[in-house]
Order: structure tokens, then C-alpha cells, then sequence
């Protein structure tokens, strides 16, 4: 077992939902203290987005945070190198396309992502049936593979992934791109669905913005991932102590 799902297992065993608040590596030149602010905030653990330039999850502001951190020359080599200068009490997992670890060479990648502190990776492009590589390289580093289970999915194709995530399942509340969203749309449903076929901590992500939704996906769910919303609010400028009493609004409602 990942030294990840170790960490996220021992939060469930506290009778805590794990938040894990999303933002994009790169966006300014001090986003390295952004880690500080949600960690303050409340956060269980912390999911940095690596851009890419032809995102196929994301919506419109995260491909807008994505297209300013490249514009601002954010690479892997930059994030890691800024990475590694620090050390963080909570676990750190990497969002990416696997072109960016592909063009790296894989191995070579994940040794990266370890020396930068990582424990976990989320590639949505990556298939199960392609993984295998990829996956040697992060037995290799100790990082997690992270896969996701959408609403679509069917029990068979289920009990596949949830056999070979680490760290925990990420049930996909709908079958969209990230963003915003009025409902809590089918994270439980994923999150019933993975429990029909193993105790892996389940987390619900795509579309949670508000405390008041986070509250609900909490309810049924491990953990609870939130972007969007706070990418939006970096976006805009957001002080060290505005990010933080955001993280702590939805810390407060889980």
C-alpha cells in the first residue's frame, strides 16, 4: 500500500472527511505560498495541477489558469524545482496529462515528482490497460496512481479500477469537464458503486463549489475535492488570507 492511501486511511479513521482543495502550479511567482494557505485553511491533503497545453477535463477556468502558467513558462522542471526547496504536512498530489510525463520519459518523471515531495498523481488520459509503465515507474517512488470512476461506469469496469487505484477512488460527480454546478449530481451514486467492490477511500470531485455542496458530498463520501471554485478566486487576484478563510468555509461545512 502507498504511503498516500496510508495517510488517507488513517484521516477516515479519525472519523474526518478529507478536503483536498485543486490550484494550478505556476500561477504566480510566490504560488508555492498558496500550498501554505490551504494547509491553514484545513486542508487533508493538496492537489496541484501541472497545465497542459489541450486539456480534455477541464473547463473554462482551469484552462484559463492552465494557459496563464504557460504563458508564464510554468514546466515540470520549474514546478519540481520550486517544489523541492520545501517541505509540507500534508500529502501533495499532481493533476497532469500524460504527455507531459511522456515527453519527460516516465521514469525519469516520477523520480521528479518524489524529489518534489508528490505522493499521488490523477491522469485522466491514462488508461488502465496503458498504465502499466507508468505505473512500474511510480512503484519505483513511492507515488500513488490515482484513477477516476465516473457515473457511467458499470459494476464490472469498477471493481477493475477500484482493484488498482492507490490512495483513494476519485468518483467523479458527472460526466462533464470541471467547473461549477447547481446539484450534487452522482457522486454518491460512484461512491455506492465503489464500495460494492472494495473499502479504498472514496473521494467526490467535479462540480463542488460551495460549502453547502460540500457538505452533502461529505455525507457520503471520504473526502471531498474541490477546484474550481478556488481557482477562480486565485484567479482573481485572491490574498493569502482570502484563500485560506475559503478552505476553512469548507472545512467548516464537512
Amino acid at each position: 500500500m502507498k504511503s498516500l492511501e496510508v495517510t488517507l486511511r488513517e484521516v477516515r479513521s479519525q472519523g474526518r472527511t478529507a478536503l483536498v482543495p485543486y490550484f494550478m502550479a505556476g500561477l504566480t511567482d510566490n504560488w508555492v505560498e498558496t500550498i501554505n494557505a490551504l494547509i491553514e485553511g484545513g486542508a487533508d491533503a493538496i492537489e496541484i495541477g501541472l497545465p497542459f497545453s489541450d486539456p480534455l477535463m477541464d473547463g473554462v477556468v482551469i484552462q484559463e489558469a492552465g494557459a496563464r502558467t504557460l504563458e508564464r513558462g510554468t514546466t515540470l522542471d520549474s514546478v519540481v524545482e520550486e517544489l523541492a526547496k520545501h517541505q509540507f504536512s500534508v500529502p501533495l498530489i499532481v493533476m497532469t496529462y500524460y504527455n507531459v510525463l511522456l515527453h519527460e520519459g516516465l521514469s525519469s518523471a516520477a523520480t521528479k515528482l518524489k524529489r518534489a515531495g508528490i505522493s499521488g498523481a490523477i491522469i485522466p488520459d491514462l488508461t488502465l490497460e496503458e498504465s502499466a509503465e507508468w505505473k512500474k515507474a511510480c512503484d519505483e517512488n513511492d507515488i500513488a496512481t490515482i484513477l477516476m470512476i465516473a457515473p457511467s461506469t458499470n459494476s464490472d469496469r469498477a471493481a477493475t479500477l477500484v482493484r488498482s487505484t492507490e490512495g483513494f477512488a476519485y468518483a467523479s460527480a458527472r460526466m462533464a469537464v470541471t467547473g461549477a454546478a447547481s446539484d450534487e449530481g452522482s457522486g454518491g451514486k460512484v461512491v455506492a458503486l465503489i464500495r460494492e467492490h472494495s473499502d479504498v477511500p472514496a473521494f467526490i470531485g467535479i462540480g463542488i463549489t460551495t460549502p453547502e455542496q460540500a457538505a452533502q458530498a461529505s455525507q457520503v463520501a471520504d473526502g471531498v475535492i474541490v477546484g474550481s471554485a478556488l481557482v477562480k478566486l486565485l484567479l482573481s487576484g485572491a490574498s493569502h488570507a482570502e484563500v485560506t478563510a475559503f478552505v476553512a468555509s469548507l472545512r467548516a461545512a464537512i
